[in-house]
């Protein structure tokens, strides 16, 4: 900020020794006549420097940006007046002579009533020009505070659904548990092992906003084999994953609910089934698929409460809003999930 506000005051001093060198710039290899310079030009510079700073750091915040405009044209009025006066006076007073000698070797003046509209107009620049600059700051600065505020917003957001996330997801696997207690006691007391690790990798390891896609793959794998402990031989779970090290990182458990869907809905204890998850990538994409046959709910059942799929598409659209690609369909009694997500 301080290193700031050095370049800001280098500027402007920069600009101003612009401006008052230009009759010599624009005038070079030409004899100038000091007095002229000074009445005509470094007098009105001055006072045009006094009214654009006046403005910048006093008048625009106390009664432009309230929407006092009445006062503010009233001041600036009043100042622009008095310096057409302050102006006259330096030049009758000061300058007269020499001014005198300018004119009567030259063309006459013009007309007062356009020598005052040409004054007034050139007082009016710097007014103008302030206004500019400090409405271009504050637009600038009120866009950072929009996007600071958008980010703060965006991270409690995608906090609170990951939050959420956690215990939905850790009572589906209780309730999956639950169901193998009095048929598999083992495997129940392997369950709860296994969940334990998957617990882990939510608590400590998805707090990050990316991981490494092998170690979500690492954590699906274990969940797919945590829930076919609880289906019978009727139904076949047959999963495809990239080996190895992909080098893609992305956000944290966005393909669970996916899977948690496909368990849920396309499972029967009568029925023959199958669920087929599939994940293949490039080196900036992701592409995953779950197919399972469609058993839908009935009205009455009220287990489970959509909340994983409702998460999960807010999650998308918060942090790959126009990069990813979600797409359902039931074919031949065969519900397809696709979810394609950019990574770059």
């Amino acid at each position: 900020m301080y290193k700031n506000k050095r370049i800001t005051v280098l500027s402007h001093l920069l600009v101003w020794l612009l401006l008052f060198s230009f009759p010599y710039v624009l005038s070079y290899g030409q004899d100038q006549e000091i007095n002229r310079v000074i009445a005509h030009f470094w007098i009105p510079l001055l006072l045009s420097a006094i009214i654009f700073y006046l403005n910048y750091f006093v008048l625009i915040d106390k009664f432009l940006f309230p929407k006092k405009m009445v006062q503010f044209v009233l001041i600036n009025g009043l100042v622009i007046i008095f310096f057409l006066f302050l102006k006259e006076f330096f030049e009758d007073y000061f300058f007269k002579e020499s001014l005198r000698r300018y004119t009567s070797e030259d063309k006459q003046r013009p007309p007062l009533n356009m020598f005052l509209y040409i004054q007034t107009l050139l007082f009016m620049a710097p007014v103008l020009f302030s206004i500019a600059i400090k409405t271009t700051k504050r637009w600038i600065r009120t866009e950072a505070e929009r996007k600071e505020a958008d980010n703060i917003k965006l991270e409690s957001e995608l906090q609170h659904l990951h939050y959420q996330l956690q215990p939905h997801f850790f009572f589906n696997s209780l309730n999956n548990i639950y169901s193998l207690v009095d048929i598999s006691p083992d495997q129940a007391k392997s369950s709860i092992h296994s969940l334990s690790k998957l617990m882990r990798y939510m608590l400590y390891e998805t707090n990050l906003d990316v991981v490494p896609l092998t170690k979500e793959i690492d954590f699906l794998k274990k969940y797919i084999d945590l829930m076919k402990l609880r289906v019978s031989d009727k139904t076949k779970v047959r999963y495809s994953f990239p080996n190895g090290e992909t080098g893609i990182k992305i956000a944290p458990l966005l393909f669970i609910s996916l899977i948690e869907n496909a368990f849920k809905h396309g499972v029967s204890a009568t029925k023959e089934s199958e669920i087929v998850i599939d994940m293949t990538n490039t080196e900036t994409s992701v592409l995953f698929t779950v197919e399972n046959n469609n058993f839908p709910k009935k009205t009455d059942d009220k287990s489970g409460s959509g909340i994983g799929l409702q998460n999960l598409d807010k999650r998308l659209k918060l942090l790959y809003a126009d990069k990813h690609n979600l797409k359902t369909s039931v074919v031949n009694e065969r519900f397809l999930v696709t979810l394609q997500i950019e990574t770059n």
